[in-house]
């Protein structure tokens, strides 16, 4: 069975900046494995103001940051699927907010993993498992439907 892994933005950080959870992170999106991996669109905005945020409160250097940007850029011009962000994406996130207390990028990337399973029906050999560094939004994933990991629960 092929695994399909749908990364929010708090997991696909923990790629480029070394934390809690890296590890196992980079040993399910390194290269070499060939898991598909599969991220919304709005990522690229949600992993550069968390890699701003940490430069600013002296986590990284200018230069850690700089490294991080060109990885992830190749990283998503490379390896990534993505899903684009447009008006049935963002009508289903509008949908999940008011079902669930959810911030909207939050909701967006769910909407996002929610279309990439309802595009597996039928494809028996392969699962998602949404990947998130955020116990509610897990929680919330878990009561639609979703499979889930979150990388903060391992080394």
């Amino acid at each position: 069975m092929v695994s399909l892994y749908f990364l929010d933005s708090s997991a696909l950080v923990k790629r480029y900046v070394t934390e809690r959870g890296s590890t196992w992170i980079r040993a399910l999106t390194t290269s070499g494995v060939h898991n598909p991996l599969v991220i919304a669109r709005i990522t690229w905005v949600e992993v550069l103001s968390a890699l701003a945020r940490r430069q600013r409160e002296g986590g990284l250097t200018p230069d850690d940051v700089a490294q991080a940007i060109q990885a992830f850029r190749y990283d998503l011009d490379m390896q990534y699927q993505v899903v684009e962000l447009d008006p049935a994406l963002t009508k289903a996130a509008g949908e999940l907010v008011t079902q669930h207390p959810l911030r909207a990028y939050d909701a967006v990337q769910l909407a996002s993993a929610l279309r990439v399973q309802s595009g597996l029906v039928g494809e028996w050999a392969t699962s998602l498992t949404f990947l998130a560094a955020d116990d509610r939004l897990i929680a919330i994933a878990q009561a639609e439907g979703l499979l889930t990991d979150n990388p903060n629960h391992y080394p």
